[in-house]
């Protein structure tokens, strides 16, 4: 039985599409499968609550990825790729009225610090600053594989790598509590911890929301024109035209290994596909080791860490389809935000939240990410109306009870709609007063929903693996897979259960691509700067 191409990549999410890309751009015949009905992943976008009103079911600003080269060296701008850069960036809204708010120009932002503390606003310039001298060295470690051990060891000898390790080693509130004097300072930074399931008191939570916010403030919160889709949509039109394919609804059942190599694949449906070189794999890293390749190929001391590898806080979803755009009542700058933190001006606030959700609770003061879709993009919903998305997080997968009592029953499906109302009424009550009256329509996707629409956020979570000082770098998703390579040796990992993790990067891709032209003699460089090879 002849090979049906040279590599075969699991998984339609960014990506897989990335790692793809650069496969067929070195000349590879490379065939990407999806086992859902169109690419994306936690990259897509649809029509949730109504026709008309288009949502990013996941991701919805592009943050961390203007770090990345990718966009320039696949010419996604040709393909459809287009940045909007809304303004202000994000705003922290408190149920008195006020709120900070993030602009893209750093002087605003200091300005509306300093309502709180002209202190902390001195200390935002000053962190900002850093991160300007950093910027180089941070974008650096992100697109290429994770630096050994030895490596780290040597940076951190210097005064100011001990420094840096010691801040990604604090809490959220130790940070926040050594740099910041105004507890609404210190909510601003402290939410961002939630994007990756780091509560107050979480080892490692300090440097992350130091960086996710003063990434924010140089690039901006920008979206996707036309929808976060766009960004798979370009990706899959430059894997065409550098002969690649794509095959949709082609769920993987196992990889097939013989002599201790991978030769392709078998999909759900019996089907067989053959490849020549390898097989790079985007789907979550427990689904390809223990289901994918399975213990007797990957041996019981990986499959038993992976079967510990700890998998990050589930999420619940609210999409709303809203009447006319919404209102803050602490003003339009916030009204005008692409994303909201609301809070009380309080740290213990966060913990609270944290505590009753790991307890099994649905939180009596639920945290929610407020996505002002239609901030960003006026595209996503008819004229004059809105478009917002509310991530509640963290919530229990399962449920052993309410903390506020009020709820009754332990399946998702009794307790989704109650619990929604309880967010909507907190956020109408303390920050959006008329919010409620101006829904028109509203879905609501629990953890559980969550898992069966997208099998790849295992227990309704969206990161891949939770983002833990224990498995990030050389240790995501666990030591032995830490660079990309599984146990087989022509099996590659390609997703965010790598590094440099979750969100929208595009690194864990291309930094596997790197890979694996390293291990078939190509090299990168050249190649990723050549525009036209094929």
């Amino acid at each position: 039985m002849s090979a049906d191409c040279d590599a075969i990549v699991i998984g339609g999410g960014h990506n897989g599409l990335v790692c793809a890309c650069y496969l067929a751009k070195a000349g590879l015949k490379v065939l990407l499968l999806e086992k859902c009905s169109s690419m994306g992943g936690m990259t897509n976008t649809e029509e949730v609550t109504l026709p008309g009103f288009h949502s990013d079911t996941h991701a919805l600003c592009i943050q961390f990825a203007n770090f990345s080269p990718v966009p320039d060296e696949l010419r996604l701008a040709e393909y459809g790729y287009e940045l909007l850069h809304p303004d202000p960036c994000w705003s922290h809204p408190f149920p008195n009225g006020r709120a900070i708010t993030v602009y893209r120009d750093i002087d605003r932002t200091c300005e509306s610090i300093s309502r709180f503390s002209e202190r902390d606003s001195q200390t935002w310039r000053r962190l900002y600053q850093e991160f300007l001298e950093q910027k180089d060295a941070i974008c650096a470690s992100m697109n290429r594989p994770p630096a050994t051990f030895a490596d780290q060891a040597a940076e951190e000898q210097s005064p100011v790598g001990l420094d840096h390790y010691r801040c990604e080693m604090q809490s959220l509130r130790s940070w926040c509590n050594e740099v910041f004097e105004a507890e609404e300072t210190k909510c601003l930074a402290t939410a961002w911890g939630a994007h990756v399931g780091a509560a107050p008191d979480d080892v490692g939570g300090g440097s992350i929301a130091c960086l996710f916010s003063m990434v924010i403030q140089h690039f901006g919160n920008n979206v996707v024109k036309g929808g976060m889709r766009r960004l798979p949509l370009a990706l899959a039109g430059f894997l065409e035209a550098h002969g690649g394919s794509i095959l949709l609804d082609a769920q993987v059942s196992q990889i097939l290994i013989e002599w201790g190599k991978a030769i392709g694949v078998e999909l759900a449906d019996g089907r067989q596909i053959l490849c020549k070189k390898l097989i790079s794999s985007s789907a979550h890293p427990r689904h390809l080791v223990l289901d994918l390749l399975g213990e007797r190929e990957v041996g019981p001391q990986v499959a038993n860490k992976m079967r510990r590898y700890e998998l990050g806080e589930p999420v619940m979803v609210i999409y709303l389809a809203l009447d006319r755009p919404p209102e803050f009542a602490a003003g339009g700058a916030v009204s005008q935000s692409v994303y909201a933190h609301p809070s009380e001006p309080s740290t213990e606030y966060f913990s609270r939240a944290y505590s009753d959700a790991r307890g099994g609770l649905l939180p009596e003061q639920p945290f929610f990410l407020v996505c002002n879709d239609t901030a960003g993009d006026k595209s996503r919903a008819p004229n004059g109306k809105a478009l917002m998305k509310l991530v509640v997080q963290p919530v229990p997968y399962r449920i052993n009870g309410d903390a506020a009592g009020r709820i009754k029953g332990t399946e998702w499906d009794d307790v989704k709609e109650p619990f929604a109302d309880r967010v909507i009424e907190l956020m109408t009550k303390k920050y959006s007063p008329n919010l409620a009256g101006r829904i028109i329509n509203r879905v609501v996707h629990s953890p559980v929903d969550i898992e069966t629409l997208l099998p790849s956020a295992l227990e309704g979570t969206n990161s891949h693996g939770a983002f833990l000082p224990y498995q990030v770098g050389r240790m995501r998703p666990i030591p032995e897979l830490g660079g990309y390579r599984s146990p087989i040796s022509n099996v590659y990992l390609c997703g965010s259960g790598s590094h440099p993790g979750p969100g929208v990067t595009m690194a864990p891709g291309r930094n596997a691509a790197q890979v694996i032209y390293q291990d078939l003699g190509l090299d990168f460089l050249e190649m990723s700067c050549n525009k036209d090879i094929q």
